[in-house]
């Protein structure tokens, strides 16, 4: 689906970061599709992505599961009390989190599901399964979609989600993200939404720029909700 990356040497964090130029360049090419894409660029503006490329993959994934299916607020809060179990540190380390004390979890917030979840992400990075993020920037977006899909509770979307925002992978579309597909059927004006695999083969022709193409998906302007009129 995506292009390897190259597996030498890494420069400088700093020096890997898409500059402001080469979001320009995606405006630019998604607005070179159609009237449909450049009606949108022009009104959202340019590609405003922001990732966080920083994170080491262990701590990346176990925050994405503290926010599976939670508001943003709930998750903030269930990390913040994961955080303040460990004050003398940014993160809890993985053999922290591998030996956390299972009630102590469940007073963070996390649902048994999410605890088995996160003890699996500790004991995969011990491992080795879960590499760390000098190793994961050198492999290739679907060798790491493979791997990190393969523990229990990690979907390829969570994964998906890890390459955009962790290690900055410009090449990514989320085809089964429920934003992208229901921005799709707008910017299109669809009846219904394509499926997953309907999305992944429209956007091959958004690459190499499919993550700013999600950016801009999941900025359609949606219509506005219509109150229902109640009988007198």
């Amino acid at each position: 689906m995506c292009s390897p990356r190259p597996t030498g040497a890494m420069p400088p964090m700093k020096n890997r970061e898409p500059s402001r130029a080469a979001y320009a360049g995606a405006s630019a090419f998604l607005t070179s599709i159609d009237a449909d894409w450049a009606r949108l660029v022009a009104q959202i503006g340019p590609c405003g992505h922001e990732p966080k490329p920083a994170r080491e993959p262990y701590e990346a994934l176990v925050r994405a599961v503290a926010y599976q299916q939670l508001h943003v607020k709930a998750g903030d809060a269930i990390l913040a009390r994961l955080l303040a179990l460990h004050p003398r540190q940014a993160f809890p380390s993985p053999a922290q989190l591998l030996d956390a004390d299972f009630d102590s979890m469940r007073a963070c917030g996390f649902s048994a599901r999410k605890i088995e979840t996160i003890r699996g992400i500790a004991a995969a990075t011990l491992d080795g399964v879960v590499p760390d993020l000098v190793t994961a920037l050198a492999l290739p977006d679907e060798v790491l979609i493979a791997r990190l899909s393969a523990l229990k509770g990690i979907g390829r979307w969570t994964v998906e989600m890890f390459l955009i925002y962790s290690l900055d992978r410009p090449d990514i579309l989320p085809a089964d993200d429920f934003g992208v597909r229901e921005g799709h059927r707008l910017l299109k004006s669809l009846e219904t939404a394509p499926s997953a695999k309907t999305m992944a083969a429209i956007g091959e022709a958004w690459s190499p720029h499919r993550t700013a193409a999600a950016w801009y998906l999941w900025r359609v302007p949606r219509p506005a909700k219509v109150a229902r009129r109640t009988a007198d």
